[in-house]
């Protein structure tokens, strides 16, 4: 499923909107910054409230529509792959990856998360021990930003297949100048990596998070227009 929001077309609503309340002029570079930050305080909201409706006791009939919409926006960012073995079983964490959701072997035996702390148990447990027909693993970071999965026993296969959930790409208004003029360049453009409905939601964000740097009455405009946003949404 193909989703995306044309990033000119985003940039150019933010600039609408704040040449129109006279707040200045947002430079490519800012909006850079701020559509970045914007695309993950959406993406990452999507997770916070699937736990906050997964939490709420009671009849969840009233939610399933609310948490099918955030499955359909969040499917963009599911993938699956066979994951890098690196020897002495360890594996890479793909560079993408937001989150895990499950790793398993060639023939679907699902592998086990387990932490640093739970390993030595588990390891002298003669009932929870490590077997190929039970694996577990353990992740740390091994360098900055640089993650591995240890997996076990070390005589599993070499091949282990991840699904797991990608983060978006990093948006980017690409441009050329001319006549020290700014002009959009779709050749290197990266549009953002979100459903089709979360436009107005990303042009408020970035309006919100300029309004920050540069007049904090655009930061209250951009409130306010998110507000009737949500409003409309729940209607």
């Amino acid at each position: 499923m193909d989703y995306g929001i044309n990033i000119d077309t985003v940039y150019q609503k933010v600039l609408a909107i704040a040449n129109k309340e006279q707040r200045g002029y947002i430079t490519p570079q800012e909006f850079n910054l701020f559509a970045d930050q914007a695309q993950l305080q959406i993406f990452e909201q999507y997770f916070f409230d699937i736990n906050q409706f997964n939490r709420v006791p009671g009849n969840q009939t009233e939610y399933s529509d609310p948490l099918d919409i955030l499955d359909e926006k969040i499917s963009l960012f599911k993938k699956k792959t066979t994951i890098t073995h690196l020897g002495n079983h360890l594996y890479q964490v793909p560079s993408n990856s937001y989150k895990i959701s499950t790793l398993s072997l060639a023939d679907g035996t699902e592998i086990q998360e387990i932490s640093s702390k739970e390993l030595l148990s588990v390891q002298n447990s003669l009932l929870l021990k490590p077997r190929l027909n039970q694996p577990v693993y353990i992740r740390y970071e091994r360098n900055a930003g640089d993650y591995v999965i240890e997996a076990f026993p070390k005589e599993m296969s070499n091949t282990i297949i991840a699904d797991y959930i990608k983060k978006p790409s990093k948006p980017n208004w690409s441009y050329v100048v001319v006549n020290e003029q700014a002009l959009y360049d779709s050749t290197y453009a990266v549009d953002f990596e979100l459903h089709p409905s979360e436009e107005g939601n990303l042009v408020f964000k970035i309006l919100q998070l300029a309004g920050i740097t540069m007049d904090p009455t655009l930061y209250q405009i951009a409130a306010q227009e998110e507000i009737k946003e949500i409003q409309q949404q729940k209607q």
